[in-house]
């Protein structure tokens, strides 16, 4: 199994097993991402190396998480999802020892085209995850 596999799998483990832990225990009724849930899309891609990370094998990873929340309750849900996603990561940053680092950069929230008409929110939460020695 290659790294980026290896990293898929375990923001996937992540994402089925602490964050829906935590989304269960909220105080709020927000969908986990079990059947009938919100399903997140996830896009790797590599990161930039300057020469260091070169030298000491450094390999950087961006990986964004896109969810499409239904309107209703919407906004809410898709700052809810942010908050337990960045809890996860502050508590397991290594995501189980598989990574070096992962951290939440960037969360970007996208509100309907058309208000009150059915359409989506969309939440994009970027990760960088870095790993020391693992390239392949």
């Amino acid at each position: 199994m290659n790294i980026e596999e290896i990293i898929i799998n375990a923001v996937n483990t992540l994402l089925t097993g602490r964050v829906n832990e935590l989304l269960e225990d909220a105080e709020w009724d927000i969908p986990t991402g079990r059947p009938y849930g919100v399903t997140p899309v996830l896009t790797l891609s590599g990161g930039e190396r300057s020469e260091k990370d070169r030298i000491i094998t450094v390999d950087a990873f961006t990986l964004t998480i896109g969810f499409t929340i239904p309107e209703k309750d919407g906004e809410a849900h898709c700052y809810a999802y942010a908050a337990v996603i960045e809890k996860a990561l502050v508590e397991n940053p290594t995501l189980g020892g598989t990574v070096d680092r992962a951290v939440l950069v960037k969360k970007h929230y996208i509100p309907p085209k058309t208000p009150h008409c059915g359409d989506a929110w969309e939440t994009l939460l970027t990760l960088r995850i870095t790993t020391e020695g693992r390239s392949v």
